[in-house]
């Protein structure tokens, strides 16, 4: 009933940047968690930021000053950008959201979690 689609990953120079969007579709009554998480190789999925529908923003240390994450509720859309980016920022970047829907019994009280396909950003000279 609902689901993401990431964009603009790619391949960047240390010290480049680049933006990532996510767009949300489908029957959705609210989105509240928008974020992106990201996951190397051999290592274990983490947070990289997320932003509820009111303005909060939780951003990982790792990332503080450098990435950006912004929405833009209208459009059920959330962004990403990254700069000044680092080989360590290599990864698979997932776009996530908690939302709920308008079908369904009590379907606007109950919030599933729904995942982008990934988009891959490698960071290399």
């Amino acid at each position: 009933q609902a689901q993401l689609v990431e964009s603009g990953g790619g391949l960047v120079h240390p010290g480049g940047s680049l933006r990532l969007s996510c767009v949300a579709s489908g029957s959705i009554f609210n989105i509240n968690v928008m974020g992106w998480y990201r996951q190397a190789p051999g290592k274990e999925r983490e947070l990289v930021a997320r932003m509820t529908s009111g303005g909060r923003i939780t951003v990982a240390d790792s990332v503080k000053g450098r990435f950006t994450i912004s929405r833009d509720n209208a459009k059920n859309m959330v962004f990403l950008e990254m700069n000044n980016l680092k080989p360590e920022d290599t990864a698979d970047y997932y776009c996530h959201a908690a939302l709920t829907l308008l079908a369904g019994p009590d379907a606007q009280y109950n919030y599933i979690e729904v995942w982008g396909q990934g988009t891959l950003v490698t960071v290399s000279s």
